[in-house]
This record gives C-alpha cells, structure tokens and sequence, in this order.
C-alpha cells in the first residue's frame, strides 16, 4: 500500500484528473489489482471504475502487474516472483527468463523467503534490498549451523552436559568450553600414558608421570611437557647412540688389526695413548674382534 501522503496525492489526482486505470475483480467480485486506487476514491468521494478479469490465469495477471510497475527495484520484483512461485509450477529458471530477472536474484529471494517471512516482506515493500536480507540470512543460517554443530557435538561427546543445557542450568558456551576441557585433559592423559609406557620398555624405574599427577605432585600440564622432554632427550640420545656406532663400523678394521696384533709393541703404543675410558673400549672390541 501507499503511504498515507502518497494515497492523499492520489485521491487529488482522481479528484482532479479522473481515474486512468480501472480497478480489476475476479469473476468473483474479488480485488486483484488496485487497491490504491480504490481506498483513493474512497478518500476522494469518486465513485470507483472497475473491470473484470476474463482470463484463465489471475495469479500470472497480478504477478505481471506488480512486477513490472516503474517504481519498484529488481530485488522487489524478485521477491514478489519468488512469493508468486508458491502458487506456480514454473521452475525459478522459467520465472526468470518470463520476468527478465537473474536467476541468481531470484533463487536469494527465495532464499530469504523460506527463512524468514518478515524479512521478505520488508523486500517486498522495499524497505530493506534484497542483497541486505540475502546477506542477514546467510548471518542467520551460519549462526543456527554453528549452535546446532555445537549441540550435536555436545550430544555426541558429553551427554550429561547436553542435558544440563536443555534443562537451562548452564549456557551453551560454558558447556562446550568444559567439553574442551575434558577432551584437552583426555588428549594430554594419552599422550603422558604412552610415554609412560616407553619408559617403562625402556628400562626407566622411575615413577610414572600420570602417578605422578594423580598424587598431586604435577598437573597434566606439566607432565605433559616433561613427556615431550623425555622424548625429546630420548631421541637425542638415539642419535647420538648410532653416530657413535656408524663410526666404530666405519673403523672396524682398525679394531680387527689391533686385535690381531694383541701384546705387540704396536699395540701397546695404540693403548698407552689412549684415555682410560677408550683403552676399557678398545680392549673390550678387541675380545668381540
């Protein structure tokens, strides 16, 4: 409907000018284009002018004559398609081609529409464009996917939590921030469980980390970060481990000739020059040799 002003400067030109177009009712009786002009007679006191529509298709009639009216932008026209498309069987493509209106347009008006009636109708009547309320839905939707992607995965992983939100004894953010808790704390449990379980087939007498932490004396963090330690110096030491052995492989024949020559001069020079520490390996690879 016009504005009160605008339905005032109608009744003037009525008043003045006549009534240009007929009003048009149905077989029926029943309003299918006009309804400014008519509440404009009213004002005016001018007997309105009607006709009746004779054709086979009403709906397609008011559609065209709402979509096509100058003073509307194509994203009204799009809603008012895609509101029409209720009770058509037309495809959004046929709607398209038939009105001159991107398929893309009108496939956002319907879009807007199937999500919220009110913000179509603010299109519709053009208080709001149809990019705006294309753009606040998508907002909507990705809002609704994400809280129903947070209740899934509460329902999933901690049901007594899901409950707890249902029956409104904590927000949902509080809940999926002590899920992260929980599966934070069940991450650094593993991860300190197996490099307990190494230690131990390492040889490592000393207490467990997580025996550790159920006593008091740490908390998961920080047996979590003496973990990666215990990892990290036990890797070290593996590397240093083969360097040292890929260079004895590398001078096995310097072995083999010494033990070959055991209780010569030439061995004894070998042996006296040597640390304590290296004469004990040297006499020990001999024997192997």
């Amino acid at each position: 409907m016009f504005s009160e002003d605008e339905l005032h400067d109608l009744a003037e030109s009525i008043k003045a000018e006549g009534q240009h177009e007929p009003i048009v009712l149905d077989a029926d009786g029943v309003l299918l284009d006009g309804r400014n002009r008519l509440a404009a007679c009213e004002i005016a006191g001018v007997q309105p002018r009607f006709t009746t529509y004779t054709g086979d298709d009403p709906m397609g009639m008011i559609l065209s004559l709402n979509v096509y009216r100058r003073n509307i932008s194509k994203g009204q026209q799009a809603m008012i398609v895609a509101m029409a498309r209720l009770f058509s069987e037309h495809s959004l493509r046929d709607h398209a081609k038939l009105h001159g209106l991107s398929l893309t347009r009108i496939s956002n008006a319907v879009t807007v529409l199937k999500h919220s009636r009110h913000i179509a109708e603010q299109v519709r009547t053009g208080t709001l464009s149809l990019d705006a309320a294309y753009s606040t839905v998508r907002e909507h939707k990705a809002r609704s996917a994400a809280l129903q992607a947070q209740h899934d995965r509460l329902r999933e992983h901690a049901p007594d939590l899901a409950e707890q939100v249902t029956e409104g004894l904590i927000t949902l953010d509080d809940a999926t921030a002590a899920l992260d808790e929980r599966q934070e704390e069940e991450r650094l449990r593993k991860h300190v469980g197996d490099a307990d379980a190494l230690r131990l087939a390492d040889g490592d007498t000393a207490p467990p980390l997580a025996q550790l932490v159920e006593q008091g004396h740490l908390t998961w963090h920080q047996a979590h970060q003496d973990a990666e330690q215990f990892r990290a110096d036990r890797q070290d030491a593996i590397h240093r481990a083969r360097q040292a052995l890929q260079l004895i492989a590398e001078n096995w024949a310097a072995v083999q000739d010494l033990a070959a020559r055991s209780g010569t001069a030439y061995a004894r020079d070998i042996l006296d020059g040597l640390a304590p520490e290296a004469r004990s390996l040297a006499q020990s690879l001999t024997t192997l040799a």
